[in-house]
């Protein structure tokens, strides 16, 4: 360890305590894990599960095991250093997470889990406090004392997690349960990041159980027949409560993150999604930019290369003609008649854009280069068989198009003695 200098304590928990340290030959800060037992062998440490699992663990959402030394029959894990955990994140907050922020911390928390669970390893103890940040930018899973092989044989100690983020089947003590349970968690975790509060926060194992059905709806034996054999195994008795609706208990939650924090909280773990089907739900494909900051800045460069790569393949627009004459003087145009609407009642919007304008024209059209465009109207038949638009009707319906015109009548065929289609010409002139 004189390698480093130790510089403070960043925490203590029960089986070491955690300080910031600094690499004498690079300058690095690093975490540095102090167990308090003591190793007698390097055997007795490789066998650590913590060890175990960190060695086939290398991802950027996973915190990075850099180094394992004993010394004196002390044991140090040196981490590589993040700044807080997202509880330390959370509590520090004035206000609340804008959902475009959950929806990234979500997406790495779920891509470390992913692939966690993907080489064969479960978290067991998910919570905020063992997600390590550089702000909301950044997200490691740490804390890999719990985890257990998905492929070890039960049953497993049924004390794990943290009560507020302990799944069900753990409450009720089964010795079964495997890797959904950390998606329990992450449910949890994901609700407490739009409200800054804990989602069930249960003084007990039982007053946990009470807080996950006054919120949920206690389960029906069909739904999750295996729950109620283990409540009847601890001679626990359900209460009856009906289920709250989550998107009034986290009202700054779009739809889709209700249907996802839904999904990941259900009763029954075989019903919850694993991380990589949670990562394909719709809340995730918005169009936004997820990841790492250096993910973020790759995928931006990836779309900057495909957008150049499409602008050389594209063909070069012709130069635009000038428009044919009698699109600029419009006396020289006759009026043109449409078919009437086939119901009397029904009225049909003025077309702003003639079919007779080609697309040069048109984009110059919405760019207020041509000074004065005869624009043809086609009829409706109203009530009193008037049959033709006012100049204020029509002044509206441009004008909710984003332009802003002046018109002025050219020719009125309108009367109400006239009762087949009616037609108004107008002159469109720009208001710069």
């Amino acid at each position: 360890m004189n390698r480093y200098t130790t510089i403070r304590q960043l925490g203590d928990g029960t089986y070491g305590s955690v300080l910031m340290g600094r690499s004498i030959d690079s300058g690095e800060l690093v975490a540095i894990k102090k167990m308090k037992r003591k190793f007698y062998s390097w055997d007795e440490c490789m066998n650590l599960r913590e060890v175990k699992s960190l060695k086939k663990l290398s991802h950027a959402n996973v915190v990075k095991l850099k180094e394992v030394v004993r010394e004196n029959d002390q044991l140090y894990f040196i981490f590589e250093y993040m700044k807080e955990n997202l509880y330390q994140l959370m509590k520090d907050r004035n206000r609340m997470f804008p959902e475009s922020s959950i929806r990234n911390i979500m997406y790495q928390i779920l891509q470390g889990l992913a692939f966690i669970h993907k080489h064969g390893f479960f978290h067991r103890d998910m919570k905020p406090e063992n997600l390590l940040c550089m702000g909301p930018e950044l997200i490691k899973i740490a804390d890999f004392g719990l985890a257990r092989e998905i492929r070890s044989r039960p049953p497993y100690t049924d004390y794990v997690s943290t009560r507020w983020y302990r799944a069900p089947e753990v409450l009720l003590r089964s010795t079964n349960y495997s890797s959904p349970i950390d998606l329990w968690a992450v449910g949890c975790i994901m609700a407490e990041l739009y409200t800054l509060r804990p989602l069930f926060p249960g003084s007990s194992e039982v007053d946990e159980i009470f807080k996950i059905c006054q919120v949920l709806g206690t389960p029906k034996k069909n739904d999750w027949p295996e729950g109620y054999q283990l409540s009847a195994a601890m001679n626990f008795r359900w209460p009856q409560c009906v289920p709250n609706n989550l998107k009034t208990l986290i009202p700054n939650a779009s739809g889709e993150a209700i249907h996802l924090m839904r999904d990941m909280l259900q009763w029954d773990p075989k019903k919850r999604p694993t991380a990589s089907q949670v990562l394909r739900y719709p809340y995730f494909h918005v169009g936004q930019a997820l990841g790492t900051p250096q993910q973020v800045e790759q995928g931006k460069q990836q779309r900057d290369m495909q957008l150049k790569h499409s602008a050389h393949q594209m063909k070069p627009i012709p130069p635009a003609h000038p428009p044919p004459l009698h699109y600029l003087h419009p006396t020289a145009r006759s009026l043109q008649q449409m078919q009437p609407p086939q119901h009397p009642m029904c009225l049909q919007k003025p077309n702003l854009l003639p079919d007779a304008l080609n697309r040069s024209e048109q984009e110059k059209l919405h760019q207020n280069l041509l000074p004065t465009i005869n624009v043809k109207l086609f009829h409706t038949t109203g009530p009193d068989h008037s049959g033709a638009y006012t100049p204020s009707f029509l002044k509206k319906e441009v004008g909710s198009a984003g332009q802003r015109v002046q018109l002025a009548p050219l020719m009125e065929t309108n009367s109400s003695k006239y009762k087949g289609p009616a037609q108004l010409n107008y002159i469109w002139s720009p208001v710069t």
